[in-house]
């Protein structure tokens, strides 16, 4: 099915208690990430989006009770001086999850295709034949046993206005803002071809795009943190093993540890 950004900018509200309603998603991002641990998967998320969209805000709130050990998330800008000396895949080759991780990309390898094509940064022939590359590389990782979870953030022009303002007025997140958010922002139309193109081409069977309206921060937060709970745990049993019967028998011997009845 087409992929139309325009569908994705009603805006509407979160329905419900948004504090109940992000504790309970935490919880269940926090139990797949567990077991994720004790089952030895991995798997990747991917965040794209227009610049404050929010994904910094769903990063953070998606990853607040996971096991620091067992993830790492990669904002991705500008390549070094040796990246862009290398195929433009390398960098993150570097960083695939090995068993039990979660890698988490704040923006990614459609860099290629999004950013690189508006700004002239690589060649039309490098960006077009960048969609075959990206889905045979993604390919690889589903088909090598990690699941692939690709979500992007979509607002309104004046939705964005509003948080680039709201940036500039508030002191301890003038950080954020630099001259390329309004190089990019006079550039929306390029960038909406790209998207376009970028869907079309992308969309797979075995890696699909998840669109959602951004409009609404609260009510993005908890549809994308939903998704993501139910994308892992599509991909990973949540039972947990039984008890250690060599562990009960040290704990016994250390401090007479006894069972408790489940």
């Amino acid at each position: 099915m087409t992929i139309n950004l325009s569908d994705y900018e009603k805006g509407a509200s979160f329905d419900g208690d948004y504090g109940d309603a992000l504790k309970a998603v935490q919880r269940r991002l926090a139990r797949v990430h567990f077991a994720h641990i004790v089952h030895q998967k991995r798997a990747m998320i991917v965040f794209e989006g227009w610049d404050a969209a929010g994904k910094g805000g769903i990063i953070r709130r998606m990853s607040a009770e996971w096991d620091p050990r067992y993830f790492e998330v990669y904002p991705i800008g500008a390549p070094s001086k040796a990246e862009k000396e290398r195929h433009f895949l390398w960098r993150f080759w570097r960083n695939l999850p090995g068993t039990r991780n979660i890698s988490v990309f704040d923006r990614s390898w459609y860099g290629r295709v999004l950013v690189e094509r508006v700004e002239g940064f690589c060649t039309e022939e490098q960006w077009r034949r960048a969609y075959d590359e990206i889905n045979e590389f993604e390919a690889q990782q589903v088909d090598d046993g990690t699941t692939l979870i690709k979500i992007f953030l979509h607002t309104t022009q004046k939705t964005q206005d509003k948080r680039f303002a709201d940036r500039l007025n508030t002191p301890r997140k003038r950080w954020k803002m630099t001259a390329d958010d309004f190089r990019n922002r006079a550039r929306r139309e390029e960038y909406l071809t790209a998207y376009a193109d970028m869907f079309a081409h992308t969309d797979t069977r075995w890696a699909p795009w998840a669109v959602f309206d951004s409009n609404n921060k609260k009510a993005a937060r908890i549809a994308v943190m939903n998704h993501i709970a139910d994308r892992l745990e599509e991909a990973v049993p949540v039972e947990f093993p039984e008890i250690d019967a060599e562990l009960v028998k040290l704990a016994k011997k250390a401090f007479g540890y006894k069972p408790e009845k489940e």
